[in-house]
């Protein structure tokens, strides 16, 4: 029965080791199929004038986004959405693009900015439910919890089974909540 024990204890660190081994392994796959891509994109190129459609450079904002480069991937978004003007891409293409630039600029704290583009998208495409998400928290950041639960709310209706949507909803009815208490107990 003692001699059990080191063995058993000695699996399980052979299998957390295996289990980290694979998570490590897994994230430096990742991490090089994204390098990977921005050289095919052309993401570290700066100086080649190479002619870029609208699909790459959307391609290359999202690898940089994934990479959290994201003042890189503002610009080529930017420049997306000027090659889709000039084209008259499909309103859905032109609402991916205006929702990835909104997040990059929620993710720089420019939550003004990136509330006029989540905008944007939902005008190209209305019931567009990862904007409408973006768009209620960006104005939760804004301390507009109305707008943000009642966007929570349609984003519930067309996607009933949307998690974040979820969280964030009930995130906020604890926070009214906990604020109407506090205020009972001081009056």
């Amino acid at each position: 029965m003692n001699d059990l024990l080191p063995q058993a204890y000695l699996l399980g660190l052979i299998a957390l080791l295996g289990v980290a081994a694979f998570v490590v392994a897994r994230q430096i796959l990742r991490v090089r199929g994204d390098e990977l891509a921005m050289a095919r994109l052309g993401g570290n190129d700066k100086a080649s004038g190479a002619p870029r459609d609208v699909s790459t450079l959307y391609e290359l904002a999202s690898v940089q986004l994934r990479k959290r480069l994201y003042g890189e991937a503002q610009v080529n978004l930017k420049q997306a959405l000027k090659l889709a003007d000039a084209e008259n891409a499909p309103a859905e293409a032109r609402a991916l693009m205006e929702n990835a630039l909104g997040f990059t600029l929620a993710a720089q704290n420019n939550y003004t900015a990136a509330v006029r583009h989540y905008r944007a998208a939902l005008r190209a495409k209305a019931d567009y439910p990862v904007a409408i998400n973006n768009l209620a928290f960006a104005l939760e950041k804004q301390a507009k919890p109305d707008e943000a639960r009642t966007l929570y709310e349609r984003v519930l209706q067309l996607e009933a089974t949307n998690k974040t949507a979820r969280k964030r909803l009930s995130i906020l009815e604890r926070r009214s909540g906990n604020g109407a208490s506090a205020n009972g107990k001081a009056s």
